[in-house]
């Protein structure tokens, strides 16, 4: 018999990275942040790049934009940061469009402006936002589909400086980013407005993260609140500070606004006496899966709160960072979902199986809530039972500028709504440029003005209507028209071009690599879950449903020639606390896609869709 204790087992050896050479960066916008000088990846050897493919109506990838900052400060000298901007609609893919998109969500990175989907194409990116990081020597080594990644990445980027410092491969210095020069307007980029009792305005100034009253003219300087600087404090109008701030609504008293913070994640309260700035709801923190979704308003997380009205004694809340409407209660100081699954996409019912995509607008009547519904360019509404009503718009994938019976009727990425007296809604149609108009006697859309500049707002005053001109940094007064304005129609589809699969079976793989120093979280069950829809349904003959199976075999009608794949996938992970901490950080990694495929023979039997890590198959 041998006492000899076993020899221990060798220690697994780190999973090599995979290795493919970078395609270069085209765009046929040019490059943007550089002071006008056009990069390669060539310029780039010996840096660490992350690529970030977004697109600017996109509330994820503006979330993606702030897990980016810290990333961006603590690596300066290592890592260069480039956005790719993809365009979902037609408008993104205007350049003076992205322009304004990267001073209006202070992007402080070099931006390559890419309308054709040249370079999301050459790296086989299939969702917004995806990261996709290339090591020092022009080789892609990870990418990532969705927000909430940028630890992981961080922990990659470690790797990489030791890596590449010890073979000699890692350049540092200074960056190419270029700031552009400040342009001297009243206000940058306004978000939102509000008529108070006195007869004037206040406007969210957001990209300078304060909040400005305007004189009964709507264009001189009464007050400015909030310090200037992005940031999350409360106190006097100069002291407060706010961080992107969007919708107000009239507390029910007339004594004080009620303010989306939006990248604050929070709802604010502005004391119109004294001018002080407390805090209502939110912690700061950004709501993610598996959080509370109702208790204590200042101990419950938030997510991008877009706008707010007050209906039914409650303030609604169109959280568009998780496509959902919540309610804070001012008598208990409490806040709770009120509709909507965090599924993105257009489906109607009881508020608890509706299904939203960034609601951003919020208008309250009597009886209805209005809500401009931005990514499925649908105007909705809320009934007194809580039911969710759809007048105009049909999903994610169609928009355009069409009026006409609602049925039929088009927009394109809608911001706001406004309730009119004679009880039809004034709808701000962002990405067209125009005010339209839903009335719900007829069932009929109009146009009431075009040639306005990404209008996001506009509020009633007599019988002019002030509308939130956001990219000419003003508020636009016009007369309501007696007659609609007649507009060409014109009708479009997100650009993505469509994935070619054959008719049968086709397997879904979503390819989820826990990080490096992590792995699944499994204490609580299954740390994983994979949900998937179809439009139209009948696409679907097998595979539609929730399971928590990253893999799964659909099968596809062949009798639908095209059509949209919905997937959502989430998977936890936990810090690999080798020294047996008790509460090791854990993060959620999530996205949607929503996958156009065209069915033909010889199309391929497998979709790969990246959560985390490389498709090595």
């Amino acid at each position: 018999m041998n006492d000899a204790a076993p020899a221990p087992a060798p220690a697994p050896a780190p999973r090599r990275r995979a290795r493919v050479r970078a395609p270069e960066l085209v765009g046929k916008g040019g490059w943007l942040n550089t002071g006008d000088k056009q990069y390669t990846l060539a310029d780039l050897r010996g840096r660490i790049v992350v690529l970030d493919f977004w697109t600017f109506c996109c509330i994820n990838c503006l979330h993606v934009l702030d897990e980016l900052r810290e990333l961006e400060e603590k690596h300066r000298d290592t890592v260069v940061v480039i956005g790719v901007h993809s365009p979902k609609f037609v408008h993104e893919a205007e350049h003076e469009a992205v322009v304004d998109a990267v001073e209006r969500y202070g992007v402080e990175h070099p931006v390559l402006d890419d309308p054709e989907l040249a370079t999301w194409k050459q790296y086989a990116v299939r969702a917004w936002p995806t990261l996709v990081v290339i090591d020092p020597e022009g080789y892609v080594v990870a990418q990532h589909a969705g927000e909430g990644h940028v630890h992981a990445i961080e922990r990659l980027v470690e790797q990489l400086e030791a890596e590449h410092g010890a073979k000699g491969t890692l350049r540092r210095g200074d960056g190419p980013y270029v700031p552009p020069e400040p342009e001297p307007t009243v206000l940058r980029f306004p978000g939102k407005a509000l008529l108070l009792p006195g007869g004037t305005f206040l406007v969210s100034d957001t990209t300078r993260h304060q909040l400005v009253e305007l004189a009964e003219d709507a264009e001189t300087v009464v007050r400015r609140f909030g310090s200037g600087v992005r940031g999350f404090a409360d106190g006097g109008a100069g002291k407060a500070s706010f961080s992107e701030p969007q919708g107000l609504a009239l507390s029910e008293d007339g004594t004080a606004v009620i303010v989306a913070d939006t990248v604050n994640h929070a709802l604010r309260r502005l004391d119109l006496a004294t001018g002080a700035v407390s805090t209502l709801a939110g912690t700061g923190r950004q709501w993610w899966q598996g959080s509370a979704t109702s208790g204590p308003a200042r101990e419950v997380d938030l997510s991008s709160p877009w706008d707010v009205a007050v209906f039914g004694g409650r303030v609604w809340i169109a959280m568009a960072g998780v496509h959902q409407l919540w309610t804070y209660d001012p008598a208990t100081q409490t806040v709770a979902v009120a509709a909507g699954t965090t599924n993105e996409g257009l489906v109607d019912g009881p508020g608890a199986e509706a299904w939203f995509a960034q609601p951003s607008g919020l208008a309250a009547t009597a009886d209805r809530l209005w809500l401009a519904d931005s990514e499925t360019s649908a105007l909705r509404w809320v009934d007194l039972d809580g039911h969710v009503h759809t007048a105009v718009g049909t999903g994610l994938f169609d928009f355009g500028h069409r009026d006409g019976a609602a049925g039929q009727a088009l927009l394109q990425h809608p911001l706001g709504v406004t309730a009119l007296p004679d009880g039809s809604v004034a709808v701000a149609d962002t990405y067209n440029h125009a005010l339209r108009r839903y009335d719900p006697a007829t069932g009929e859309v109009s146009t009431l003005a075009t040639d306005l500049r990404e209008p996001s707002d506009a509020v009633l005053v007599g019988e002019d209507i002030v509308v939130v001109e956001s990219a000419r940094h003003r508020l636009t007064r016009l007369r309501l028209p007696e007659e609609a304005v007649r507009v060409e129609s014109v009708v479009h589809r997100t650009r993505r071009a469509a994935t070619e699969v054959a008719p049968g079976p086709l397997l879904l793989d979503v390819i989820f690599q826990a990080p490096a120093g992590q792995k699944l979280d499994t204490r609580y069950g299954p740390s994983t879950r994979l949900l998937v829809s179809s439009t139209p349904p009948e696409l679907l003959l097998k595979g539609e449903g929730a399971d928590t199976e990253l893999s799964r075999e659909l099968e596809l009608n062949p009798a639908v020639a095209q059509g949209v794949l919905h997937v959502s996938a989430m998977a936890a992970s936990c810090d690999d606390d080798s020294a047996g901490g008790e509460y090791p950080a854990c993060h959620v990694h999530q996205q949607d896609w929503g996958v156009p495929v065209l069915l033909a023979e010889g199309g391929a039997h497998r979709l790969p869709l990246v959560l985390a890590g490389m498709d090595e198959q």
